[in-house]
């Protein structure tokens, strides 16, 4: 079992370069908000999701965002995340199919509601970004 070093200005670091890679601006424009009524809390969030779990080596990127589209959607009441996730998925290379096979999915393990909430997230990213790079919601 791997672990990373316990420093915190490392964890930081990490963390920091990881939140880049997979959520780019979502994330940092949440770090950001979080900084005026809780910045420590902002300073956790980029420590311990991404400094230590999602900077271990167990899992790629996509198989991290595979995991937690398919929590968040199954939580039920996530979705502004659900909505970061989903952007962070197309980030590591999830096409949109994929997503959206990840979230119907829930249907079975988490109801209709869940993945019908889930779906419609979906659709709103995948029309936002594809309004911001003029591609088409294939």
């Amino acid at each position: 079992m791997t672990q990373h070093h316990t420093d915190p200005h490392e964890r930081y670091e990490r963390g920091l370069r990881a939140l880049a890679a997979i959520d780019g601006d979502a994330g940092h424009k949440v770090v950001e908000a979080l900084a005026e009524i809780a910045p420590d809390f902002a300073r956790y969030l980029i420590e311990f999701p991404f400094g230590d779990i999602y900077s271990r080596p167990g899992l790629d990127l996509r198989a991290r965002e595979i995991a937690t589209i398919a929590a968040l959607t199954a939580m039920g009441n996530a979705t502004p995340q659900l909505k970061v996730h989903i952007e962070a998925g197309l980030n590591v290379g999830l096409s949109r199919d994929e997503i959206t096979e990840i979230i119907m999915q829930m249907a079975v393990y988490a109801g209709f509601p869940a993945a019908l909430n889930g779906l419609f997230a979906a659709k709103e990213v995948f029309t936002s970004r594809a309004a911001a790079d003029r591609e088409p919601v294939a």
